[in-house]
């Protein structure tokens, strides 16, 4: 083999090695997700294309939020399926109705999720989870869950951070500038405490409080965004 001829095979050998070797975005598709008889529950969440550990790592954490969130009573482990849950969601509705046939009670289920970051390190998936099974209005809820996109482990909030009481710190600023003109915060700003939702997503690092979560009920969520350049210094998994 010449020099010249034996320099291109190289060249292309390691071309092909770094092809191979380059970090690739997980693909997603939508699904909704209903049974035969099903009135009242409507789930429309991603789904991690492939069949690969980490795409069923991913679709089972998202399977088991689901579940979890149409269940009011404690898991029944012969019900571990989410069409399993929309029945017996719609069961503990016609019953309702049997036992108060004269209530205008009428109960509903929603979870919609989007993928709001997806990188080759990290996704966050956005939840809103919206249900009514009685009560003045029903109740809202939106959950981030942030998985390693690597191996498709859930991330907890801790393994976000290098060190999560210096983010907390850095962070409290940022929670004084959101709620500096409001006076119906549960939260004082020198009591700051990070929210049990943060995700990433294209602007920077969300940190977001449900309803009631430090607020009355007609506040509304409290969310604000830490640009990646200030926030990526405390963080395991860099954004961009």
């Amino acid at each position: 083999m010449c020099p010249k001829t034996q320099s291109f095979y190289i060249l292309y050998c390691l071309f092909i090695l770094a092809s191979c070797t380059q970090k690739k975005e997980l693909t997603f598709s939508e699904q909704h997700i209903t049974t035969p008889n099903n009135t009242i529950v409507d789930i429309n969440i991603p789904k991690a294309n492939g069949n690969n550990n980490v795409a069923l790592h991913i679709n089972e954490s998202l399977n088991q939020f689901v579940a979890t969130a149409l269940e009011f009573n404690e898991m029944d482990e012969t019900s571990i399926t989410i069409e399993e849950h929309i029945n017996r969601f719609n069961t503990e509705y016609k019953n309702f109705k049997s036992q108060f046939p004269d209530s205008s009670q009428e109960w509903e289920a929603q979870i919609d999720g989007e993928v709001i970051y997806n990188s080759p390190e990290v996704i966050s998936i956005s939840l809103t989870t919206y249900s009514n099974t009685g009560g003045a209005h029903g109740i809202l809820v939106i959950t981030f869950l942030n998985f390693n996109a690597q191996t498709g482990a859930l991330l907890t909030t801790s393994k976000l951070f290098r060190n999560k009481e210096e983010f907390t710190t850095f962070a409290s600023p940022y929670f004084k500038d959101e709620i500096a003109e409001r006076e119906d915060m549960y939260l004082e700003p020198d009591n700051f405490i990070l929210p049990q939702n943060i995700g990433y997503s294209p602007d920077g690092l969300i940190l977001l409080y449900n309803t009631y979560e430090i607020a009355p009920y007609a506040t509304g969520i409290t969310e604000f965004v830490i640009p990646y350049n200030e926030a990526n210094s405390y963080l395991n998994i860099q954004g961009i």
